[in-house]
């Protein structure tokens, strides 16, 4: 688990135009909310956010939330970005209680080489960027890395094949695809290639 601190200030005018204002001064508008708790408008400035978040969890990152001497225990819940310059342009904050389950998305990053695939002209690719798991905020995993080093054309990795670390429970269909090593119309038409397709 990696947790971060991160001082918010209470947000008292609302509208498009104090939303707009307070991007221009390089925060961030958004809302603490859950457990109860009355929402809260609030604003981070957009350099503490990119901070709290530098770490390997990323938005995954449990974070000390301080607002106007109170702190929460939150996690990010949803990010809004600018349509063009992908800036974020909203924030919402959900709180947790450690000990509770919650849903999240953890990323997954392939590690290896596929050299069987390669040198039959195919390549390695990631059905999927996230996996969905259920956990308490203690364990919610950086990442999940899956080692692509002894792939053979047409196999596939399935969610099943992910060994989930002790209280994560994975959430969707156990035969749905992470990785798949694809065959290439080249690579068949060839009879196989020795090099690996070149990359766009």
């Amino acid at each position: 688990m990696s947790t971060s601190k991160l001082v918010a200030q209470p947000r008292t005018a609302s509208g498009s135009a104090a939303a707009r204002r307070l991007r221009t001064e390089g925060h961030i508008p958004g809302v603490v909310y859950g457990h109860g708790i009355t929402p809260i408008s609030i604003s981070v400035e957009r350099r503490d956010l990119r901070l709290a978040l530098s770490g390997t969890a990323g938005v995954n990152t449990v974070l000390q939330l301080e607002v106007a001497g109170t702190t929460y225990p939150t996690v990010i819940k949803d990010l809004q970005r600018h349509p063009i310059k992908r800036t974020v342009s909203h924030i919402d904050f959900l709180t947790v209680d450690m000990n509770e389950t919650i849903t999240v998305q953890v990323p997954v990053r392939l590690s290896g080489e596929a050299k069987a695939v390669l040198s039959e002209g195919g390549l390695v690719d990631a059905s999927v960027d996230t996996i969905e798991v259920e956990c308490t905020p203690s364990n919610i995993p950086d990442e999940f890395v899956v080692d692509v080093t002894g792939l053979q054309l047409h196999d596939v990795i399935r969610l099943a094949d992910l060994k989930m670390p002790k209280g994560v429970t994975a959430i969707g269909d156990p035969d749905m695809a992470v990785v798949t090593a694809l065959g290439t119309a080249a690579g068949a038409a060839s009879g196989g290639s020795t090099e690996a397709p070149a990359a766009e």
